[in-house]
């Protein structure tokens, strides 16, 4: 079953979010400071004793919907997954927007704002094929890093990340005050910004105004 990856505009958010992002947590990353942190910073996954479904979308506020009420998308970019031609999976990308902390003030940094594939689909490398998209939207934008956040409850993300060869850069204990439980994880990978320029020529799966084919992996 082929795969097709289109960049939309940020007005099909609506139909973006109607691809579900929940997720069973069973796992977690636990985390320890030896020594008061003096020895680092260690994280432990293990299982938890009653699994839940976590929903980003179910968080006031935070269903893509509202997204454009609430942030200048005009530079933001999106896109999106299909097969035979059903909606199965996106990516929003946040880029060079006053107000948004993540993006740390700099016009060279993109933020992955957020990823999802329906659950029918997950495991056949949409999610990659969307993450090496967006390495590229993000690098012909001028980026020199893309950044994600996610949090320690989503063990299966984290794991997601590493494989795309994203290193995770900030650890935040504190930053959920309503979610004790959870930790903030920030994960950056540094971009190639020739990516964008070699895939018109090597016939990568590049994002393009037209849509494309790729046909993804096996991972992911």
């Amino acid at each position: 079953m082929g795969m097709e990856l289109r960049e939309e505009p940020v007005e099909a958010l609506v139909e973006h979010g109607r691809v579900p992002i929940a997720f069973r947590v069973d796992r977690v990353l636990e985390v320890s400071l030896p020594d008061g942190g003096l020895g680092g910073i260690v994280l432990t996954e293990r299982g938890v004793d009653v699994p839940y479904v976590k929903d980003y979308d179910a968080i006031d506020g935070e269903r893509p919907a509202r997204w454009a009420e609430r942030f200048d998308v005009a530079n933001w970019g999106l896109i999106s997954a299909w097969c035979d031609d059903r909606r199965v999976g996106g990516a929003v990308i946040a880029f060079n927007t006053a107000g948004i902390d993540m993006l740390e003030g700099r016009d060279d940094l993109a933020v992955l704002w957020d990823i999802r594939v329906h659950p029918d689909h997950r495991g056949r490398g949409i999610g990659s094929a969307l993450f090496e998209a967006v390495e590229r939207w993000s690098a012909t934008s001028g980026c020199r890093q893309l950044k994600v956040e996610t949090q320690n409850v989503n063990v299966a993300a984290c794991k997601f990340y590493r494989r795309q060869g994203c290193t995770l850069g900030a650890i935040n204990r504190f930053a959920y005050t309503d979610l004790p439980g959870e930790t903030q994880l920030f994960w950056y990978k540094d971009l190639d910004r020739s990516i964008g320029r070699r895939s018109d020529r090597t016939g990568d799966a590049a994002v393009a105004p037209s849509a494309l084919i790729h046909k993804p992996g096996a991972s992911g």
